[in-house]
């Protein structure tokens, strides 16, 4: 079965165009909604991806109404795959996976996604040993020194409470207490 997908960012945007031409297209159901696509709270689209199955053909009137970013798209036709259906925009002809050509156009973008990660992880791993070379520091600075830690553990064997030391010193018992088990 062919299933349309239409979407508007805005209350006031109408659907009409989009509706019109997904009808025209063949679908049989059409979800649709007046939501950004920027957040993750889609509902129709949630609740027409549960209801998707084994060869159902999603189609969609552009890409933009779909996914903001390639990575939700390709999130998107993966999920779409795995139940059986296809996927198809109405304004990109090259993004159907409905022919063998459009799989592999769909392919490639998949590959160069995950050549961009793997781009940003090489460079996020050569820009942190750097910074370590250079003496950088990472995570959260300490809350207490050594001298300080000493002088708490001073007034604990004193008989003072974990909350009263911690106060000495401005900060949370617990953080307190973390600094004494390590």
């Amino acid at each position: 079965m062919k299933i349309g997908y239409a979407r508007v960012s805005t209350k006031e945007q109408s659907l009409d165009i989009q509706i019109k031409a997904l009808q025209k297209s063949g679908c049989k159901l059409i979800y649709s909604e007046k939501v950004s696509g920027v957040g993750r709270s889609r509902p129709e689209f949630e609740r027409m991806m549960q209801q998707i199955g084994k060869d159902d053909v999603l189609i969609i009137w552009r890409l933009d109404r779909l996914a903001r970013s390639t990575k939700v798209l390709l999130e998107t036709v993966e999920k779409l795959t795995e139940k059986g259906a296809s996927f198809k925009s109405l304004q990109e002809p090259w993004a159907d996976t409905t022919s063998a050509t459009g799989r592999l156009v769909m392919t490639f973008f998949a590959g160069m996604a995950e050549f961009e990660r793997d781009l940003i992880r090489d460079r996020t791993d050569v820009g942190r040993k750097a910074a370590l070379a250079r003496g950088v520091q990472f995570g959260r600075p300490a809350k207490l020194t050594e001298e300080q830690l000493k002088l708490a553990r001073k007034l604990l064997k004193q008989g003072k409470s974990i909350r009263y030391t911690a106060d000495v010193f401005g900060v949370h018992f617990t953080t307190l207490y973390r600094y004494l088990r390590a």
